[in-house]
């Protein structure tokens, strides 16, 4: 384990993977949410994707949303990005306003075909196309490599799998890349073991990590990441979201559980917590439904709430 970093930053991802397999609200209640989530001081927000409305109804209002989002870039300083599955996507995501666009390659095959109807060296192969097009319109482009532990089809993912799609994603001149334990498997060791390959392969490319708490490891997964170089870690307020592949399970590890944690192992993060959890409460609130997260349940030591 290497030193621990001064400073993480903190992706918000609620209104994307914390919302995709919510029944659909309303956009003004997704604004609503929006401007919670602002609030809490994080610079970084993954907004919406632009994929089949068909098989995510529940991020169909897309464009419509990315046209809201120019009140907020300069305002609260965020950077927002969109998700996009394929070079029709990346084109969509920038003709709606999107500088900043991530492109998911599973490395297991089988949620690869479940998920976008590709193989992942056909899913790879796509990654050269998608990156021009970002760049010939002065956006950038992170790799998102889903299932980098496990596939809830083929099992245990190859570490060279992941690897495979990070060469190839170095090769095409990426912005930035990230891992993501996708179904919510992994361990710490798991994760640290990963990532030093990764971080062997990648030079200057900035990683980040997307952590599910699925199985109760997603806190301790995300410190572990953290410990390994990690400095850029994905999570929604209230552990909002899930994985369609994954049913019963439980959402993406809670900001506020994470700032919790990375706030008393003196790392500094740009969240304020008191905003967090109110943010939460807006989540819970607009989905209609309770949330897994830990502080929202039972309040922070310090603040007494």
């Amino acid at each position: 384990m290497t030193e621990l970093p001064a400073h993480v930053a903190i992706r918000d991802v609620s209104l994307r993977d914390g919302l995709q397999i919510e029944e659909p609200i309303p956009l003004s209640a997704k604004l609503e949410l929006l401007a919670a989530v602002a609030a809490t001081g994080v610079r970084e927000m993954e907004a919406t994707a632009f994929v089949s409305p068909s098989k995510v109804p529940a991020l169909a209002d897309a464009p419509e949303l990315a046209a809201e989002l120019h009140q907020y870039r300069d305002s609260h300083d965020i950077e927002f990005s969109a998700l996009v599955a394929s070079p029709n996507g990346a084109k969509r995501a920038i003709a709606a306003g999107l500088d900043s666009i991530e492109y998911v390659v599973s490395a297991a095959d089988g949620h690869s075909r479940s998920n976008v109807g590709r193989s992942t060296a056909e899913a790879t192969a796509l990654i050269a196309e998608i990156v021009g097009i970002a760049h010939d319109s002065s956006a950038s482009v992170e790799i998102i490599i889903a299932t980098a532990w496990d596939c809830p089809f083929d099992g245990p993912t190859p570490p060279q799998r992941v690897i495979d799609v990070v060469n190839a994603a170095c090769e095409a001149d990426v912005d930035r890349l990230a891992i993501a334990d996708t179904i919510g498997t992994t361990t710490p060791r798991r994760v640290s073991d990963l990532i030093a390959r990764v971080r062997s392969v990648i030079g200057d490319i900035p990683l980040g990590a997307h952590f599910h708490n699925t199985r109760g490891a997603g806190l301790a997964s995300a410190y572990a990441a953290v410990g390994s170089g990690v400095t850029r870690l994905d999570a929604s307020v209230g552990g909002l979201g899930g994985c369609p592949f994954a049913p019963r399970a439980s959402g993406n590890i809670a900001i506020e559980d994470l700032v919790y944690l990375l706030r008393d192992s003196g790392i500094h993060v740009d969240v304020d917590l008191r905003a967090a959890i109110a943010a939460a409460e807006v989540a819970q609130r607009v989905v209609g439904h309770g949330l897994p997260s830990s502080l929202l349940r039972a309040g922070d030591r310090i603040l007494g709430q």
